[in-house]
């Protein structure tokens, strides 16, 4: 399905785009994996990224894309920190 519809497309939506420059290695995958990358860094609630991406539980979400996330790391040791003191 990919060499199909997808790369077609893409290389017709981008004119700068060619087999030369790797777009023979771009998967379709990778495409949603910088998608939900994206919004979660932005700060999107993870239900709705779970959501966007049909995962059966936002922990599945969690787990895979928990490397985005470095600021919910740093927000848990924050409030930690603060009802410890």
């Amino acid at each position: 399905m990919s060499h199909r519809y997808f790369k077609p497309v893409l290389l017709k939506s981008h004119k700068e785009l060619s087999y030369e420059n790797n777009v023979h290695k771009l998967r379709f995958h990778d495409l949603r994996h910088t998608y939900a990358s994206y919004l979660l860094s932005n700060g999107v609630p993870i239900k709705y990224v779970q959501e966007q991406l049909g995962h059966a539980s936002a922990s599945i979400t969690l787990d895979t894309y928990n490397h985005v996330m470095p600021s919910v790391k740093k927000e848990a040791f924050s409030a930690w920190k603060n009802i410890a003191c």
